[in-house]
């Protein structure tokens, strides 16, 4: 699962990340709402947890793109203001769930995992390129009817790739995919994972590396 948080209070958004991630989430942050509608763009989020009081460009506003953009992305809205006309707004908007300030924590990551439970998205559609078959709902690969057992970082990369369609993916885009904001994916991580992958692919290689560019299958 991955989770978008956007708090403009720096503290309270860096403790509700680092308690996320302790349940194995993957956590990015932002702090406007600018900044949350461009992270937004580029990364297919699970769940967006949003301050309802945002500078730049107010929670409302950012609720009403999301909600309405063709992402499955779920909102669950903080605010501090509990009143019922308040909640009733703030869903009316687009939010799928609603959480008034002080919260517990339990509470918080409770309702994040049952909004990452709804609906499920819609099972996409089986990959295949150079004799590879990538099947993203049963997370399995095979090269020419061969079993290909591959590491979670591994499979994501190979999906990253099989998506373009044989064009070129920058390694920004991959670690921006593959690896929350906090992990260390830097240069030398991807490029391990792109040799093992290499490796349990076997022969003839089949992902390029375009050097100070990015790589392509």
């Amino acid at each position: 699962m991955r989770v978008l948080v956007v708090e403009d209070e720096e503290q309270l958004a860096e403790a509700v990340a680092r308690g996320l991630r302790l349940h194995a989430i993957a956590v990015d942050v932002a702090y406007d709402g600018q900044e949350a509608l461009e992270l937004a763009a580029y990364v297919d989020y699970d769940v967006v947890v949003l301050d309802r009081d945002l500078p730049e460009v107010h929670g409302d506003e950012v609720c009403r793109e999301l909600a309405g953009a063709s992402g499955a992305s779920r909102i669950l809205m903080l605010t501090a203001a509990g009143r019922v006309r308040d909640r009733v707004g703030g869903l009316s908007l687009g939010a799928d769930d609603y959480l008034v300030k002080p919260f517990a924590f339990a509470e918080l990551v409770a309702r994040i995992r049952a909004l990452a439970r709804r609906s499920p998205r819609a099972v996409p559609p089986v990959l295949e390129r150079a004799g590879i078959r990538l099947d993203p709902a049963r997370r399995t690969v095979t090269r020419d009817g061969r079993q290909v057992a591959l590491g979670r970082k591994e499979f994501d990369v190979l999906h990253e790739l099989m998506r373009a369609g044989g064009g070129l993916v920058t390694s920004a885009r991959l670690r921006a995919n593959v690896w929350d904001e906090h992990a260390d994916a830097g240069t030398g991580v991807l490029r391990v994972t792109i040799t093992s992958l290499r490796r349990k692919l076997g022969d003839p290689p089949v992902i390029e590396n375009v050097p100070g560019r990015g790589y392509r299958l």
